[in-house]
Protein backbone atom coordinates (compact mmCIF):
# COMPACT_ATOMS: atom_id res chain seq x y z
CA UNK A 1 0.00 0.00 0.00
CA UNK A 2 1.36 3.38 -0.91
CA UNK A 3 2.28 5.39 2.23
CA UNK A 4 -0.10 8.60 2.47
CA UNK A 5 1.11 11.88 1.56
CA UNK A 6 1.97 14.10 4.87
CA UNK A 7 1.19 17.82 4.69
CA UNK A 8 1.72 21.16 6.51
CA UNK A 9 -0.90 23.60 5.75
CA UNK A 10 1.01 27.40 6.13
CA UNK A 11 -1.40 30.37 5.79
CA UNK A 12 -2.46 33.53 7.88
CA UNK A 13 -5.94 32.90 7.87
CA UNK A 14 -7.76 30.43 9.98
CA UNK A 15 -9.94 29.86 7.79
CA UNK A 16 -7.93 29.37 4.95
CA UNK A 17 -6.05 26.76 6.44
CA UNK A 18 -9.43 25.10 7.61
CA UNK A 19 -10.42 24.70 3.79
CA UNK A 20 -7.69 23.54 2.78
CA UNK A 21 -7.17 21.05 5.39
CA UNK A 22 -10.81 19.88 4.83
CA UNK A 23 -10.30 19.35 0.99
CA UNK A 24 -6.91 17.53 1.75
CA UNK A 25 -8.36 15.37 4.27
CA UNK A 26 -11.32 14.15 1.71
CA UNK A 27 -8.56 12.28 -0.07
CA UNK A 28 -7.42 8.87 1.80
CA UNK A 29 -3.98 9.15 0.27
CA UNK A 30 -3.61 12.36 2.29
CA UNK A 31 -2.54 12.93 5.73
CA UNK A 32 -2.43 16.56 6.99
CA UNK A 33 -0.06 16.27 10.03
CA UNK A 34 -0.57 19.96 11.17
CA UNK A 35 -1.11 23.70 10.33
CA UNK A 36 0.91 26.90 10.93
CA UNK A 37 -0.16 30.57 10.71
CA UNK A 38 3.17 32.08 9.87
CA UNK A 39 7.30 31.13 8.64
CA UNK A 40 8.04 30.65 12.30
CA UNK A 41 5.65 28.59 13.26
CA UNK A 42 6.62 26.41 10.25
CA UNK A 43 10.10 26.65 10.79
CA UNK A 44 9.09 24.96 14.11
CA UNK A 45 6.96 22.35 12.75
CA UNK A 46 8.72 21.37 10.03
CA UNK A 47 11.70 20.31 12.42
CA UNK A 48 8.79 18.46 14.71
CA UNK A 49 6.67 16.94 11.52
CA UNK A 50 9.37 16.07 9.05
CA UNK A 51 6.36 16.49 6.19
CA UNK A 52 6.31 15.22 3.05
CA UNK A 53 4.72 18.04 1.21
CA UNK A 54 4.28 21.77 2.35
CA UNK A 55 1.66 24.18 1.17
CA UNK A 56 2.67 27.92 1.53
CA UNK A 57 0.74 31.66 1.16
CA UNK A 58 2.66 33.54 -0.54
CA UNK A 59 1.42 36.37 1.45
CA UNK A 60 2.05 36.18 5.29
CA UNK A 61 2.98 38.88 8.61
CA UNK A 62 6.44 39.15 9.18
CA UNK A 63 7.79 36.74 6.58
CA UNK A 64 6.60 36.22 3.43
CA UNK A 65 5.72 33.06 1.73
CA UNK A 66 8.88 33.74 -0.77
CA UNK A 67 11.27 34.34 1.72
CA UNK A 68 10.18 31.20 3.67
CA UNK A 69 10.70 29.53 0.66
CA UNK A 70 14.00 30.36 -0.38
CA UNK A 71 14.80 29.50 3.30
CA UNK A 72 13.36 26.05 2.64
CA UNK A 73 15.00 25.39 -0.83
CA UNK A 74 18.80 26.48 0.91
CA UNK A 75 18.84 24.66 3.95
CA UNK A 76 15.80 21.60 3.67
CA UNK A 77 14.88 21.35 0.42
CA UNK A 78 11.37 19.81 -0.25
CA UNK A 79 8.18 20.16 -2.45
CA UNK A 80 6.11 23.45 -1.73
CA UNK A 81 2.91 24.18 -3.37
CA UNK A 82 2.45 27.89 -3.54
CA UNK A 83 -1.27 29.11 -2.52
CA UNK A 84 -1.80 32.77 -4.24
CA UNK A 85 -4.14 34.80 -4.61
CA UNK A 86 -5.68 35.51 -8.51
CA UNK A 87 -4.06 38.90 -8.56
CA UNK A 88 -1.24 40.59 -10.55
CA UNK A 89 0.57 40.88 -7.64
CA UNK A 90 0.12 37.24 -6.39
CA UNK A 91 0.94 36.48 -9.86
CA UNK A 92 4.45 38.01 -9.66
CA UNK A 93 5.13 36.90 -6.51
CA UNK A 94 4.21 33.08 -7.31
CA UNK A 95 6.32 33.11 -10.39
CA UNK A 96 9.11 33.97 -8.21
CA UNK A 97 8.55 31.13 -5.73
CA UNK A 98 8.14 28.82 -8.87
CA UNK A 99 12.04 30.36 -10.23
CA UNK A 100 12.93 29.55 -6.36
CA UNK A 101 11.84 25.65 -7.09
CA UNK A 102 8.28 25.91 -6.07
CA UNK A 103 6.46 22.10 -7.09
CA UNK A 104 3.54 24.23 -8.24
CA UNK A 105 1.29 26.78 -7.46
CA UNK A 106 -2.90 26.96 -7.10
CA UNK A 107 -4.69 29.93 -6.82
CA UNK A 108 -7.09 30.86 -3.80
CA UNK A 109 -10.70 30.29 -4.40
CA UNK A 110 -12.73 33.57 -5.49
CA UNK A 111 -16.40 34.40 -3.74
CA UNK A 112 -18.98 31.20 -4.50
CA UNK A 113 -16.31 29.07 -5.92
CA UNK A 114 -18.55 25.90 -6.33
CA UNK A 115 -15.37 23.52 -6.41
CA UNK A 116 -12.61 24.97 -3.95
CA UNK A 117 -8.98 24.07 -5.07
CA UNK A 118 -9.96 21.35 -7.35
CA UNK A 119 -7.02 19.23 -8.04
CA UNK A 120 -4.97 20.44 -5.03
CA UNK A 121 -5.19 16.90 -3.54
CA UNK A 122 -3.69 15.45 -6.58
CA UNK A 123 -1.02 18.35 -7.01
CA UNK A 124 -0.30 17.19 -3.27
CA UNK A 125 0.30 13.53 -3.92
CA UNK A 126 2.09 14.28 -7.14
CA UNK A 127 4.58 16.50 -5.17
CA UNK A 128 5.16 13.74 -2.60
CA UNK A 129 6.13 11.39 -5.17
CA UNK A 130 8.52 13.92 -6.88
CA UNK A 131 12.02 14.00 -6.43
CA UNK A 132 13.00 17.62 -6.03
CA UNK A 133 16.12 19.30 -7.18
CA UNK A 134 17.53 22.97 -5.97
CA UNK A 135 17.49 24.75 -9.39
CA UNK A 136 19.61 27.23 -10.58
CA UNK A 137 18.11 30.47 -9.45
CA UNK A 138 17.31 32.75 -12.83
CA UNK A 139 19.48 36.49 -12.56
CA UNK A 140 18.06 38.89 -9.79
CA UNK A 141 18.43 41.12 -12.74
CA UNK A 142 15.05 41.20 -14.76
CA UNK A 143 16.29 44.04 -17.00
CA UNK A 144 19.40 41.81 -18.87
CA UNK A 145 18.32 38.88 -21.15
CA UNK A 146 19.99 36.01 -20.16
CA UNK A 147 20.09 34.39 -23.54
CA UNK A 148 23.63 35.98 -23.96
CA UNK A 149 24.80 33.61 -21.97
CA UNK A 150 23.31 30.46 -24.13
CA UNK A 151 24.26 32.75 -27.54
CA UNK A 152 23.12 30.56 -30.52
CA UNK A 153 25.96 30.19 -33.16
CA UNK A 154 26.00 33.96 -35.15
CA UNK A 155 25.61 32.28 -38.36
CA UNK A 156 22.03 30.94 -37.30
CA UNK A 157 19.57 31.05 -39.88
CA UNK A 158 16.27 30.18 -38.99
CA UNK A 159 14.25 27.66 -41.27
CA UNK A 160 10.62 27.89 -42.17
CA UNK A 161 9.41 25.86 -39.76
CA UNK A 162 7.13 26.58 -36.62
CA UNK A 163 8.28 25.44 -32.98
CA UNK A 164 5.22 24.63 -30.63
CA UNK A 165 5.69 23.77 -26.87
CA UNK A 166 3.75 22.49 -24.03
CA UNK A 167 4.82 22.25 -20.36
CA UNK A 168 2.73 21.88 -16.54
CA UNK A 169 4.12 21.70 -13.86
CA UNK A 170 7.67 22.62 -13.27
CA UNK A 171 7.20 24.44 -16.63
CA UNK A 172 7.90 27.86 -15.41
CA UNK A 173 11.81 26.55 -14.86
CA UNK A 174 11.94 24.31 -17.88
CA UNK A 175 10.64 27.29 -20.20
CA UNK A 176 13.12 29.86 -19.06
CA UNK A 177 15.63 27.61 -19.20
CA UNK A 178 14.97 26.38 -23.18
CA UNK A 179 13.72 29.75 -24.20
CA UNK A 180 16.69 31.93 -22.66
CA UNK A 181 18.84 29.76 -25.50
CA UNK A 182 16.80 31.40 -28.35
CA UNK A 183 18.67 33.92 -30.65
CA UNK A 184 16.69 36.97 -31.12
CA UNK A 185 15.74 35.47 -34.67
CA UNK A 186 14.47 32.53 -33.66
CA UNK A 187 11.56 30.70 -35.20
CA UNK A 188 7.38 31.85 -34.35
CA UNK A 189 7.04 29.66 -31.27
CA UNK A 190 3.95 28.76 -29.57
CA UNK A 191 3.56 27.94 -26.08
CA UNK A 192 0.85 26.24 -24.08
CA UNK A 193 1.77 26.25 -19.99
CA UNK A 194 -1.07 24.91 -18.09
CA UNK A 195 -1.66 28.30 -15.16
CA UNK A 196 -4.19 30.28 -14.21
CA UNK A 197 -5.55 33.50 -16.10
CA UNK A 198 -3.69 35.71 -14.17
CA UNK A 199 -0.40 34.56 -14.43
CA UNK A 200 0.24 34.18 -18.12
CA UNK A 201 0.02 37.78 -18.81
CA UNK A 202 2.74 37.99 -16.11
CA UNK A 203 4.69 34.95 -17.09
CA UNK A 204 5.01 36.51 -20.44
CA UNK A 205 6.56 39.55 -19.34
CA UNK A 206 8.85 37.92 -17.65
CA UNK A 207 9.89 35.72 -19.96
CA UNK A 208 10.26 38.82 -22.34
CA UNK A 209 12.77 40.25 -20.11
CA UNK A 210 14.55 37.02 -20.07
CA UNK A 211 14.89 36.05 -23.87
CA UNK A 212 16.01 38.07 -27.15
CA UNK A 213 13.28 36.87 -28.63
CA UNK A 214 9.89 38.93 -28.17
CA UNK A 215 7.72 37.00 -25.53
CA UNK A 216 4.15 38.28 -25.53
CA UNK A 217 0.64 36.49 -24.70
CA UNK A 218 -0.63 35.22 -27.48
CA UNK A 219 -3.68 37.04 -28.52
CA UNK A 220 -6.33 36.23 -31.12
CA UNK A 221 -4.98 37.01 -34.78
CA UNK A 222 -1.53 37.40 -34.17
CA UNK A 223 0.47 36.94 -37.02
CA UNK A 224 3.51 34.34 -36.53
CA UNK A 225 6.46 35.94 -37.78
CA UNK A 226 10.12 35.31 -37.13
CA UNK A 227 11.80 36.32 -33.40
CA UNK A 228 8.19 36.36 -31.65
CA UNK A 229 7.02 34.03 -28.90
CA UNK A 230 3.38 33.30 -28.25
CA UNK A 231 2.15 32.08 -24.83
CA UNK A 232 -1.33 30.54 -24.31
CA UNK A 233 -3.88 33.09 -22.47
CA UNK A 234 -4.73 30.98 -19.18
CA UNK A 235 -8.41 30.53 -19.15
CA UNK A 236 -11.18 30.14 -21.11
CA UNK A 237 -10.21 29.27 -24.50
CA UNK A 238 -7.52 27.23 -26.22
CA UNK A 239 -4.68 28.51 -28.43
CA UNK A 240 -4.30 27.30 -32.34
CA UNK A 241 -2.78 28.15 -35.20
CA UNK A 242 -4.35 28.16 -38.66
CA UNK A 243 -4.35 29.70 -42.30
CA UNK A 244 -1.23 28.33 -44.27
CA UNK A 245 -0.43 31.22 -46.34
CA UNK A 246 0.14 33.83 -43.34
CA UNK A 247 -0.19 31.53 -39.73
CA UNK A 248 -1.86 33.16 -37.50
CA UNK A 249 -2.81 32.79 -33.28
CA UNK A 250 -6.61 31.88 -33.17
CA UNK A 251 -8.11 32.00 -29.35
CA UNK A 252 -10.95 29.28 -29.48
CA UNK A 253 -14.13 27.81 -27.10
CA UNK A 254 -14.58 24.42 -26.54
CA UNK A 255 -14.34 22.64 -23.45
CA UNK A 256 -10.63 21.56 -21.33
CA UNK A 257 -9.50 18.93 -23.06
CA UNK A 258 -7.81 16.15 -20.68
CA UNK A 259 -8.75 18.54 -17.99
CA UNK A 260 -7.14 21.73 -19.56
CA UNK A 261 -7.89 24.57 -21.44
CA UNK A 262 -5.94 25.55 -23.07
CA UNK A 263 -4.76 22.11 -23.89
CA UNK A 264 -0.91 21.24 -25.07
CA UNK A 265 -3.00 18.56 -27.25
CA UNK A 266 -4.89 21.15 -29.46
CA UNK A 267 -2.32 23.02 -29.83
CA UNK A 268 -0.38 20.50 -31.15
CA UNK A 269 -2.82 18.71 -33.38
CA UNK A 270 -3.56 22.40 -34.91
CA UNK A 271 0.20 22.32 -35.87
CA UNK A 272 0.10 19.11 -37.15
CA UNK A 273 -2.11 19.89 -39.70
CA UNK A 274 -0.73 23.34 -40.78
CA UNK A 275 2.80 22.72 -40.42
CA UNK A 276 3.20 18.96 -41.10
CA UNK A 277 6.85 18.21 -41.46
CA UNK A 278 7.74 22.12 -41.45
CA UNK A 279 7.33 21.93 -37.06
CA UNK A 280 9.16 21.00 -34.11
CA UNK A 281 7.60 19.74 -30.96
CA UNK A 282 8.25 19.70 -27.75
CA UNK A 283 6.84 18.63 -24.51
CA UNK A 284 8.61 19.30 -20.99
CA UNK A 285 7.79 18.48 -17.23
CA UNK A 286 3.78 18.11 -16.30
CA UNK A 287 1.66 15.93 -14.62
CA UNK A 288 -1.50 14.07 -16.82
CA UNK A 289 -0.65 12.91 -20.36
CA UNK A 290 -2.27 16.04 -22.24
CA UNK A 291 0.24 16.77 -25.71
CA UNK A 292 1.20 13.30 -26.21
CA UNK A 293 -1.80 12.55 -28.35
CA UNK A 294 -0.92 15.47 -30.27
CA UNK A 295 3.02 15.55 -30.23
CA UNK A 296 2.08 11.84 -31.55
CA UNK A 297 0.45 13.07 -34.88
CA UNK A 298 2.95 15.73 -34.96
CA UNK A 299 5.66 13.08 -35.44
CA UNK A 300 3.27 11.46 -37.92
CA UNK A 301 2.89 14.65 -39.90
CA UNK A 302 6.93 14.45 -40.21
CA UNK A 303 7.67 17.07 -37.57
CA UNK A 304 10.76 16.90 -34.92
CA UNK A 305 9.73 15.61 -31.95
CA UNK A 306 11.71 16.20 -28.57
CA UNK A 307 10.85 15.21 -25.23
CA UNK A 308 12.19 16.24 -21.51
CA UNK A 309 13.92 12.98 -20.04
CA UNK A 310 13.03 11.73 -16.72
CA UNK A 311 15.46 12.85 -14.37
CA UNK A 312 15.37 16.03 -15.44
CA UNK A 313 11.48 16.39 -14.90
CA UNK A 314 10.22 17.85 -12.04
CA UNK A 315 7.16 15.14 -13.05
CA UNK A 316 7.80 13.23 -15.38
CA UNK A 317 4.18 12.25 -16.56
CA UNK A 318 3.49 14.11 -19.73
CA UNK A 319 6.69 12.98 -21.28
CA UNK A 320 6.60 9.92 -20.05
CA UNK A 321 3.00 9.24 -21.73
CA UNK A 322 4.55 10.75 -25.07
CA UNK A 323 7.53 8.73 -24.93
CA UNK A 324 5.56 5.01 -24.28
CA UNK A 325 3.12 6.05 -26.95
CA UNK A 326 5.75 6.49 -29.67
CA UNK A 327 5.29 10.32 -30.24
CA UNK A 328 9.08 11.15 -28.79
CA UNK A 329 11.96 11.31 -31.59
CA UNK A 330 14.42 12.93 -29.54
CA UNK A 331 14.96 12.16 -25.82
CA UNK A 332 17.56 15.09 -23.95
CA UNK A 333 17.78 16.18 -20.72
CA UNK A 334 16.39 19.99 -19.93
CA UNK A 335 19.83 21.67 -20.74
CA UNK A 336 19.87 20.31 -24.27
CA UNK A 337 16.38 21.16 -25.64
CA UNK A 338 17.38 24.53 -26.86
CA UNK A 339 20.17 23.85 -28.53
CA UNK A 340 18.38 20.52 -30.17
CA UNK A 341 15.68 22.71 -31.18
CA UNK A 342 18.07 25.16 -33.00
CA UNK A 343 19.68 22.47 -34.77
CA UNK A 344 16.49 21.08 -36.12
CA UNK A 345 15.40 24.88 -37.04
CA UNK A 346 18.28 25.95 -39.17
CA UNK A 347 18.51 25.72 -42.79
CA UNK A 348 20.38 22.30 -42.62
CA UNK A 349 18.31 20.98 -39.78
CA UNK A 350 19.27 17.50 -39.17
CA UNK A 351 16.94 14.42 -39.78
CA UNK A 352 14.38 13.16 -37.01
CA UNK A 353 16.05 10.38 -34.80
CA UNK A 354 15.28 8.58 -31.70
CA UNK A 355 17.64 9.00 -29.46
Amino acid sequence: MTAKARVLVVDDSPTMRGLIKAVLRSDPGIDVVGEAGDAMEARNAIKQLNPDVITLDVEMPNMNGIEFLDKIMKLRPMPVIMVSTLTNRGAEATLAALELGAFDCVGKPLPGDPSPFSGLAETVKAAARSQRHRPDPVSADNSAPLAAAYAAPSDYQPSRKIIAIGASTGGVEALIAVLTKFPANCPPTVITQHMPATFTKSFAERLNRLCAPQVKEAEDGDRLEIGRIYLAPGGSRHLEISNAMAPRCILTDGDPVNGHRPSVDVLFNSVSVLAGAKAVGVILTGMGRDGAAGLLKMRQAGATTIGQNEKTCVVYGMPRVAQEIGAVGIQLPLNMIGEEILKSTTTTSRKDRVA
